[in-house]
């Protein structure tokens, strides 16, 4: 797809105010992974590079959200050791908080080129991803003094197109139930999906399903293979984040639901910060619920059975 025009005018100058010489773009290439926005390389006649993301259906408010948690996931690895630190891309501008008439919503960040990977990315991944999860629930920044909890955030953000809240609460398995699952249920539900009695019976077992949850870490949010891949530096870059603080263990779950993370990657995991039985056994399938609900309410009926199969998974695993 083209580059819009009025998004191309709008971020010659955001490019021009950051560097203070002519912004003007010599090339425009696409970018593959996610399936809601689009993504370029953008080139200039100065020789810079930046990696472009944008959406002429989008509020602006959901790449503000993206800015936010990008900042959060830098802020946080600027506490890991540089050689396992994950890298993430630093915001460098966005449109305006309203939405573009013309061209839509976008956000502007630094081009983290891609290189090969010489088989130790993953291994780096999962000791880098363990020790961003072990940073807690106090770093990068403090939830605000009018946060009613740990688990959450302070602004809302989105999960692909569709909102998602973080509303901060002491609980767990409230926080997982009431801003994770029930939102997508009722929205799948008022689709037509779901209508016998077995995701009723799964949103009852859900405090015991995660009694046992205490620690809040700062999630990535949406970590499937397109949102992480190998630089020239051989670390892996995470983008497109969800952020949130949560059981640190819904970010594995997310790696494992589509694959594309190697055995490498959760052995140093696990070495750095072991995973729990209870993950095994029935929270994996609980927290990847709420990503199949989302491609559920995104894509169709083809997830509808993996749902099921989900929740028969913690059904039978607490009752």
């Amino acid at each position: 797809m083209a580059l819009p025009g009025s998004v191309r005018e709008e971020v010659t100058v955001a490019i021009q105010r950051l560097d203070g010489e002519d912004g003007s773009i010599r090339a425009v290439t696409p970018v593959g992974g996610g399936c809601i926005n689009h993504g370029v390389r953008v080139d200039t006649v100065t020789g810079r590079t930046y990696f472009l993301k944008w959406n002429a259906a989008a509020p602006s408010q959901m790449f503000a959200a993206e800015e936010d948690g990008l900042h959060a996931l830098r802020a946080a690895a600027e506490a890991i050791d540089e050689t396992v630190r994950p890298r993430v891309p630093l915001p460098l501008a966005r449109s305006a908080d309203a939405t573009s008439t013309t061209g839509g919503a976008w956000l502007l960040t630094e081009w983290l080129p891609p290189g090969p990977d010489s088989g130790e990315a993953d291994k780096g991944l999962g000791r880098g991803l363990a020790l961003l999860h072990g940073i807690g629930a106090t770093t990068p920044r403090p939830l605000p003094d009018t946060a009613d909890g740990i688990f959450g955030w302070e602004r809302d953000n989105w999960i692909g197109s569709l909102p998602q809240g973080n509303a901060p609460t002491d609980s767990w398995p409230d926080f997982w139930r009431d801003r994770r699952i029930l939102p997508q249920l009722q929205l799948a539900r008022g689709n037509g999906f779901f209508r016998g009695g077995l995701m009723d019976r799964l949103v009852d077992a859900i405090p015991k399903a995660l009694e046992t949850t205490e620690e809040a870490s700062l999630l990535h949010g949406d970590l499937w293979s397109g949102n992480s891949y190998v630089t020239d530096d051989g670390r892996a870059a995470l983008v497109d984040p969800a952020v949130y603080r949560g059981d640190s263990q819904v970010d594995l779950a997310m790696t494992e639901l589509f694959g594309g993370f190697g055995a490498s990657f959760y052995r140093a995991y696990d070495d750095e910060r072991p995973i729990t039985e209870e993950y095994r056994s029935h929270r994996r399938a609980l927290y990847q619920l709420y990503y199949l609900l989302v491609h559920v309410n995104l894509f169709g009926a083809s997830y509808e059975a993996g749902c099921r199969g989900a929740a028969d998974t913690v059904l039978a695993a607490v009752g």
